[in-house]
């Protein structure tokens, strides 16, 4: 007998708080535990300082375009069920449920980090991109606003950058962004998951509507500041069917390019998101859990380079014909062009020195 569902909690995408892999004791909470005095349950957030020593992160995964990385935030308070960095919470200790969208790591440290790194000999300038994991655009940068600060180094050293949001926060930084397009030093990615109000809610509960993201393609492009769409992650059996609407309105914001991935569920993200999927759709999990298994290799995930963003077999390829003619359709390419390091400087510095 399967177990009842979780109830929902205010603001939040995850349904639990089950422990991470790594641990070996696992504390159950009861919903009673999240109730505030009106009996709606809630789970408040939770900053912890971050004393990390590096901040540029490096990776040679086969299947991603970009070397490094920036991540000013451990954890994402916008509460996407799908996100494949859920799992990455395990190795503080913690759960990829809850804890991951309510426990918010920040590297207050992260600006000057940044210049140190940027300043050093051993540095071959190249596109760093904000949000490879986390979002740097998440509710909390509206105070903090670490990601600005970076930025805003970037800018002093015009070494291009490229951004990756949800939030639509990303258009306060217009005046910095405008520095480094100044230089072909930027290119920003909104991403777009679907153009239901109902469903972003339940899904990716702290993000921008898709209607402000839309307003803010349309406001970078408009700045003079590059602009492409991420129709990502489709998710199939739930949200592949607006493939061709989220590309003609990427078209109509004015997107410069448009691109797309699969839902991915490393670890354990697939318990979470069939959790997820047994509480809000019901009549639909076999469906949406049977066409992940299609272009898994029948099962909820496949870790493979090559595969992972994009599926293997028939449904994967029909989703990539659809993604495909609509932007035929809107006329759109899918690849920006490429960013400029020819202006890099280090300020202050000499020729002699540099």
């Amino acid at each position: 007998m399967q177990p009842a569902p979780r109830p929902e909690i205010q603001g939040r995408g995850a349904l639990d708080n089950p422990a991470g892999r790594f641990e070996k004791i696992a504390l159950q909470w009861e919903a009673h535990e999240l109730a505030d005095e009106e009996g709606k349950l809630s789970a408040k957030t939770t900053l912890y300082r971050d004393t990390t020593r590096t901040i540029i992160s490096r990776n040679d995964s086969e299947d991603i375009p970009f070397e490094c990385s920036i991540n000013p935030y451990r954890g994402c308070e916008h509460g996407c069920i799908y996100c494949y960095a859920r799992p990455y919470h395990e190795y503080l200790g913690l759960s990829a449920g809850l804890d991951f969208e309510s426990k918010i790591f920040v590297k207050e440290n992260a600006p000057d980090l940044l210049r140190h790194e940027l300043s050093a000999k051993s540095w071959q300038p190249q596109t760093i991109v904000m949000s490879g994991v986390t979002d740097c655009y998440q509710p909390i940068e509206r105070k903090l606003e670490i990601t600005r600060r970076c930025l805003a180094v970037m800018a002093e050293f015009r070494n291009p950058a490229a951004i990756i949001t949800k939030n639509a926060l990303v258009t306060r930084d217009i005046d910095i962004l405008g520095e480094l397009a100044k230089h072909n030093c930027i290119a920003v990615n909104v991403s777009i998951t679907t153009l239901d109000e109902d469903l972003r809610r339940t899904m990716e509960p702290r993000t921008s509507t898709a209607e402000k993201r839309l307003e803010a393609v349309a406001k970078l492009n408009a700045a003079g500041i590059p602009c492409g769409v991420m129709t990502a992650p489709i998710i199939p059996g739930l949200t592949d069917h607006e493939v061709m609407p989220l590309v003609e309105a990427a078209g109509k914001a004015g997107a410069k390019w448009v691109g797309y991935t699969v839902m991915r569920l490393p670890h354990g993200l697939k318990d979470l998101f069939t959790q997820w999927v047994e509480t809000h759709f019901p009549g639909r999990k076999n469906k949406i859990l049977n066409r992940v298994r299609e272009i898994r290799g029948g099962e909820l995930n496949d870790p493979r380079f090559g595969s992972r963003m994009k599926g293997e077999g028939i449904f994967a390829d029909y989703i990539a014909k659809v993604h495909r003619m609509a932007r035929e359709k809107a006329g759109i390419p899918t690849i920006r062009m490429p960013l400029s390091t020819e202006h890099f400087r280090v300020p202050g510095a000499t020729k002699s020195m540099w």
